[in-house]
């Protein structure tokens, strides 16, 4: 017994839906997501290969699709992940690179396949081989004309993007080993593959051509079980090429049709996340008269209050048909004003008087008494006498003291006539 439930054959669902864009889709393969973005640009061909046209796949592993993957780091399922790939859609050529070529030995088309894992439940090699060749059949890339030595790129709205040549479609098929061989699954789950003895990886298209076998672990394999899941391999790839195709044949039709299509058109309409809702039929007819009805039935209009009501001084009320009346407390905001001016100007006024005081006493100091430095009783006093002075210093060092006092006066005064 497998812990999903299928028995040893089984397949899980497939679900393919496409992007707004073209050569964009993701498959689902169980709980398993694989994201495929397809794109292409003009560059140099190879030296050795001039006359044909350059493919790129790339396939990301992430912690978004499970937390014991590491991002930005080469891992040994990453690395056979690729080469199996690649084999399995670049050396079975599955793609005319030939047709790829506008001018030879200078330009050719790049294509670019990257994947994605958005989650990771098992079985990445299927889902992913399904997701890269069902990009490849939905791109279209730009139309383009030679004259001379001059190429022009055409845009979707000069002329209709062109398709990839594809002559066949190979799909990936897994399969478990357990005990050494005894028991066969196929498309393990991710509790499957923790536990299992050997993994047999089997690319294979409609036509039971296959294009590349790819075996890990330490099992070894008789014949007669490799016959066995060609067998099986070549029944599972016939149904999801179907499968496939008639994805394809849809969104070619919803395109054509000016109908809805993209990720959010293929989303459940039960589901939260649809953000969909059922049209229903509104009765316009005989709308007026209704709506007279309802207004003669309906109760008047309560009465509306003119005049402000202020429950406590120095409040106000405004709103549901009732005037503004917070001008009444302009006038008691004026007067706390005029009362606070008042205050500050006799603030300002004890203030000069006392620095003026202080001023004259410091001078009667400084001419009689001795200036006396101690810090504590215990220590000695020193007396330090002051030296003569000539008059005309002392006289401009008293003009200067009084100086900054005036001129803070005179700030003071500039701030309150600005205010007012």
């Amino acid at each position: 017994q497998r812990l999903d439930g299928r028995e040893c054959y089984d397949y899980r669902n497939v679900r393919v839906s496409f992007g707004a864009d073209r050569g964009c889709c993701i498959v689902e393969l169980g709980k398993t997501r694989v994201l495929a973005q397809v794109s292409c640009e003009l560059v140099a061909p190879k030296p050795n290969r001039p006359t044909e046209g350059v493919l790129f796949f790339n396939l990301e592993l992430s912690p978004m699709a499970a937390p014991g993957l590491e991002p930005g780091r080469q891992s040994e399922l990453l690395v056979s992940l690729n080469r199996l790939l690649e084999r399995c859609l670049r050396d079975s050529k599955c793609i005319d690179t030939e047709s790829l070529c506008v001018v030879a030995g200078e330009k050719v088309w790049q294509i670019r396949l990257d994947m994605h894992l958005l989650n990771h439940d098992g079985n990445i090699a299927d889902a992913a081989s399904i997701a890269g060749i069902v990009a490849l059949c939905h791109f279209r890339r730009p139309d383009v004309s030679v004259q001379g030595e001059e190429v022009t790129v055409y845009t979707p709205e000069e002329r209709d993007p062109v398709p990839l040549s594809i002559h066949h479609m190979p799909i990936c098929v897994s399969f478990a080993f357990f005990h050494q061989g005894n028991y066969l699954l196929v498309d393990p789950s991710e509790r499957e593959e923790r536990v299992m003895d050997g993994l047999l990886v089997i690319a294979m298209n409609k036509h039971r051509e296959i294009c590349t076998i790819h075996s890990t672990g330490g099992v070894m394999l008789v014949q007669d079980q490799i016959l066995r899941c060609t067998k099986i391999a070549a029944v599972k790839v016939a149904e999801i090429t179907e499968l496939i195709q008639k994805a394809l044949e849809n969104d070619q039709k919803a395109r054509k049709e000016g109908g809805k299509f993209g990720f959010a058109e293929s989303i459940p309409n039960q589901r939260i996340t649809a953000f969909k809702m059922e049209s229903a039929a509104v009765d316009t007819n005989n709308v007026e008269e209704q709506a007279g009805e309802i207004i003669a039935k309906a109760d008047p209009p309560s009465e509306v209050f003119a005049n402000p009501v202020l429950h406590t001084p120095g409040t106000a009320q405004i709103g549901e048909g009732i005037e503004n009346s917070w001008g009444d407390l302009e006038e008691s905001e004026k007067e706390e004003a005029a009362e606070e001016e008042g205050e500050s100007e006799a603030a300002a006024l004890e203030c000069q008087t006392v620095e003026s005081e202080d001023t004259r006493t410091v001078r009667e100091t400084k001419k009689d008494e001795p200036v006396v430095l101690s810090d504590s009783e215990e220590e000695e006093v020193i007396i330090l006498e002051p030296q003569e002075v000539p008059r005309k210093t002392r006289a401009q060092t008293s003009s200067k003291a009084e100086n900054p006092t005036k001129k803070a006066f005179n700030k003071r005064r500039r701030k309150k006539r600005t205010a007012r």
